[in-house]
């Protein structure tokens, strides 16, 4: 007899991705400047690092909010103590504050319509438990971020069917792509609830334009589905365009005395924007009150910590503070984001040029490809990581339906090992080209084949499996 569930014995967590896989590579030969500078540099992470020191500057100035004190006295035996799960109102109000400054305070956000939960991660799972059923389906644009494959569908049993976007029009959202694959969830007799969007788009890096939103919202309308903006990159925007927020398409377009006002849901978190994954704070913000309700009860699962929350109210409600912090990061990150796509071309490599958020850019390397498959990208990728110390994430991984781009990402090291990651990659491309006699390939989105991921996955024994969020 069986003595485990059929949850923990199933392989649908998606942690067998080439994703995942460049992870634990990476930790078995870690990169050091001074201990180890032959290792594997970590590209594949999308962390911030580049603005702690305005974060421990706040830190050092206000010891009694690190401290856990309130004008001088403690206030840890307060906090220590079991919360209510709703979340603390200061907390909640600086947050919600927060998400408006960091939209130009073109919309505002209702505490009251705010669940926290433990991450992005967190927020993602409880509104698949909230809008879907096992079985039921939402769409999701391609490329996306490989963890939703874990985040939507491990627990849920929801299921996911790929809106196909190619590199004809900087894989935008078409109408024609939704209507697809809205067909091929009722050929697959998959009842689909929603879709679900990243804005600013995680792998690509790039923000969606205000027509595309309103393709969404009208798409939405009339198949009387959800959609979930998961916008955990908001204020990552670096360059123009800047950062459209659905919430504010809605209002613009007096969406908000329609019923269409209920069925868009916003997730966000401190972990891109402060650069804060560790401290594990999300949120779900929805205008429907029966989704308010019960993910507020599924929170109870995933909660912030007290002593987060009373840091994060503080540092959040000092506007000085929060204004001069949103500008710096963003002007570092479009320094940063400079240096990398410098390195890539000279190089000899392109990438997504409508780039203008995130942490990362969307590379192209179908040049490099002997021919276009799924087959050629990952051995490419095996080189990469192994041959040249570079851990990058494939598309394929990303459920890219065309051969040879990459996401690489350039927020979480020094200007010195990116400088050393891109003379790296130059020397590989310059070494690997003259030994293959590399010409460019013809590349055209219809010879593409479209392939799931789990055919171009590696197989990893349970021993080292030790799955990390990136959320």
């Amino acid at each position: 007899m069986n003595l485990l569930s059929r949850k923990a014995m199933c392989n649908t967590h998606g942690q067998d991705s080439s994703y995942f896989l460049g992870w634990q590579e990476y930790e078995k030969n870690p990169f050091d400047e001074v201990q180890n500078p032959n290792g594997i540099i970590q590209m594949g992470l999308a962390e911030n690092q580049l603005s702690f020191d305005l974060l421990e500057s706040w830190l050092a100035n206000n010891p009694d909010v690190a401290g856990f004190k309130r004008d001088g006295n403690s206030i840890f035996r307060e906090l220590a103590l079991f919360q209510d799960y709703h979340g603390l109102p200061s907390f909640k109000k600086a947050l919600v504050e927060f998400m408006a400054e960091i939209r130009g305070n073109r919309v505002t956000f209702d505490p009251s319509r705010i669940v926290l939960t433990a991450g992005a991660t967190s927020a993602n799972e409880t509104l698949m438990f909230c809008l879907a059923e096992a079985g039921e389906a939402f769409l999701l644009p391609t490329p996306y971020y490989p963890g939703f494959d874990r985040d939507l569908k491990w627990r849920t049993g929801a299921e996911i069917v790929p809106i196909h976007c190619t590199s004809s029009n900087g894989f935008r959202i078409t109408a024609s792509a939704l209507e697809e694959a809205y067909q091929e969830a009722e050929k697959r007799n998959l009842r689909v609830k929603g879709v679900l969007v990243t804005n600013p788009s995680n792998p690509l890096g790039t923000t969606m334009t205000r027509s595309e939103l309103n393709l969404l919202i009208k798409f939405i309308t009339a198949k009387n589905v959800h959609l979930i903006s998961d916008e955990i990159y908001s204020g990552t925007v670096f360059n123009s365009p800047g950062f459209v927020s659905v919430m504010e398409v809605l209002k613009d377009g007096d969406y908000d005395k329609t019923e269409v006002w209920n069925r868009v849901h916003i997730v966000y978190s401190l972990s891109k924007d402060l650069g804060l994954p560790g401290f594990r704070v999300g949120a779900i913000y929805s205008n429907d009150d029966m989704v308010v309700a019960a993910a507020t009860k599924m929170s109870s699962f995933g909660l912030v910590s007290s002593q987060t929350q009373y840091l994060l109210s503080a540092l959040l409600s000092d506007k000085k503070f929060t204004k001069n912090y949103i500008s710096q990061n963003q002007k570092r990150l479009r320094k940063r984001q400079r240096m990398l796509v410098m390195g890539l071309r000279k190089a000899g490599i392109s990438w997504l040029e409508s780039n203008n958020a995130g942490l990362f850019c969307w590379v192209d390397m179908r040049h490099l490809l002997h021919s276009n498959t799924f087959e050629e990208e990952m051995e490419l990728w095996k080189k990469i990581v192994y041959d040249v110390g570079l851990n990058i994430s494939p598309g394929s991984s990303c459920h890219c339906t065309e051969p040879g781009w990459f996401r690489v990402c350039f927020a979480n090291m020094s200007e010195a090992t990116l400088n050393l990651a891109m003379q790296r990659l130059k020397n590989f491309v310059v070494e690997y080209s003259t030994a293959n006699g590399h010409k460019r390939l013809h590349h055209s989105p219809k010879n593409s084949k479209k392939k799931s991921l789990t055919q171009w996955v590696f197989r990893l024994s349970s021993s080292d499996r030790d799955l990390k969020s990136d959320r």
